[in-house]
């Protein structure tokens, strides 16, 4: 079922009678107005990645984009009514932790489309769903990785064992088990999307267990690998600017794919309840590795950049796993 009374807030009155509105398509004079709902501050990476995606969107003209950040999740679904009774046509944030809230309010608003991060599938007419399905070049950093490591261990620091943080990791120890068939994981979640400073206490854990690379997926674990001297890899966004010579390689997670379908979709009145995961892939630009070459051998760089092409070419394909990840005995 589409949400056709959507395109007619879009596609104003004034250019043909209500009978031709559908067909008017790209004619829209309004903007989509597009609403988002965080959870956490748009620096956080996750969030960040959505947020960059929007204001793109929002920098080329093709949408009116307002915000809120820090929204407690027991105010969540006032926030989503408000946005809604605001009269926005596209409203977009994460669910995690108040799926039922969030489909309600969607269910009440059944001519406002919905984009959500969720580990569940969407629902019609109007509720869609997406994730940051980056563990392509998940596998590809754990190759770095496994090549890098002269312990034959690897520190894994995660936020909360969700399916979405679950396949990543599980991705990164397979390809680190392509360059390393003897490299041993131990695994911890601090059960906090941003607490550096416990990411950062369970890093030097590792460390001290043995762990000469870190798998940074929180905010924390990089500094503690400054400090100890140690590699570490990346996840989600790139920051190796902000840790030169430390940050071998990151999987990126780059929103803009998912963002430019729904807006798209909405503005020709064709939004459906729909899984939008498949745009953060490989494929459709949704995710990316970034390399230090001056961290990384070039035989191992070789051997990354012959396993992406046989990504990118179908040729070779991730699994996804999303079980909790374990530490090894």
């Amino acid at each position: 079922m589409k949400i056709t009374n959507v395109s007619r807030r879009i596609l104003l009155a004034g250019l043909v009678a209500a009978s031709s509105l559908l067909a008017a398509g790209a004619a829209a004079a309004e903007k989509v107005k597009v609403a988002a709902i965080y959870t956490l501050p748009v620096e956080q990476q996750w969030i960040s990645r959505i947020h960059k995606a929007l204001n793109a969107a929002s920098d080329r003209g093709d949408i009116d984009y307002t915000f809120s950040e820090n929204v407690a999740n027991t105010d969540y679904e006032r926030v989503m009514r408000e946005y809604a009774e605001q009269g926005s046509h596209l409203i977009v944030g994460e669910v995690f932790g108040l799926e039922r809230a969030a489909r309600k309010v969607a269910n009440d608003y059944p001519n406002t489309a919905f984009l959500m991060g969720s580990s569940f599938g969407p629902v019609a007419p109007n509720f869609s769903v997406f994730d940051n399905w980056i563990h392509e070049p998940s596998y590809l950093s754990g190759m770095v990785a496994g090549a890098a490591t002269n312990s034959n261990v690897i520190g894994m620091v995660g936020g909360y064992a969700i399916p979405e943080v679950n396949r990543l990791m599980h991705a990164f120890m397979a390809g680190a088990l392509e360059t390393n068939p003897e490299v041993k994981f131990i695994v911890n979640f601090i059960d906090s999307w941003y607490d550096p400073p416990k990411a950062k206490e369970s890093a030097f854990a590792m460390m001290d267990a043995g762990a000469d690379i870190m798998y940074a997926e929180r905010f924390g674990v990089s500094d503690a690998a400054v400090e100890r001297g140690v590699k570490a890899i990346g996840n989600v966004i790139d920051t190796s600017g902000d840790y030169p010579g430390t940050i071998m390689a990151s999987a990126l997670w780059h929103m803009e794919a998912t963002i430019d379908k729904a807006v798209a979709n909405v503005a020709k009145g064709n939004f459906e309840a729909a899984d939008y995961g498949q745009y953060s892939f490989m494929a459709y630009g949704g995710g990316s590795l970034v390399l230090d070459e001056s961290l990384v051998p070039a035989e191992v760089v070789a051997k990354v950049k012959e396993r992406e092409a046989e990504i990118m070419d179908g040729l070779f394909r991730v699994n996804v796993n999303d079980e909790r990840p374990v530490s090894d005995n």
